[in-house]
């Protein structure tokens, strides 16, 4: 089964870390990605830029609104994603224990939920 791991911190606690620091546990990140890779379980994420990099779209009565920033202020803000492959929901929490930034923040983990193949239209009178 497929799950997203999504990884959560403050900012603030990010950008107070010294360069060593902040090279160190991308490091650690590496290394996690390379071992969830050799053991199967690692099948794509990546990091994103700071928030104030956010720009949000919303469709309403068919206008399209775009604001700079988030979705909404939180506390934690999104910062990356793995996309894992686990037998269950307890393996992929104990996958995600394992994503460094979890010492400094959270890790959201939520099942993937798979669309449906694409519907054909029926013609009346067609033959299946």
């Amino acid at each position: 089964m497929k799950y997203v791991a999504l990884v959560y911190y403050q900012e603030q606690i990010i950008n107070a870390m010294s360069e060593q620091a902040w090279h160190d546990l991308n490091q650690e990140c590496v290394a996690g990605v390379e071992r969830l890779s050799t053991n199967g379980h690692y099948l794509a994420g990546q990091a994103l830029q700071p928030v104030e990099t956010a720009t949000t779209v919303r469709v309403r009565d068919d206008e399209t609104l775009i604001s700079d920033g988030p979705f909404a202020e939180t506390k934690e803000q999104l910062a990356g994603f793995y996309l894992l492959e686990a037998h269950d929901l307890n393996e992929a929490l104990q996958l995600a224990s394992r994503i460094p930034p979890a010492r400094l923040g959270s890790i959201e983990v939520r099942p993937v939920r798979e669309l449906p193949p694409k519907a054909h239209k029926t013609v009346i009178g067609e033959q299946p």
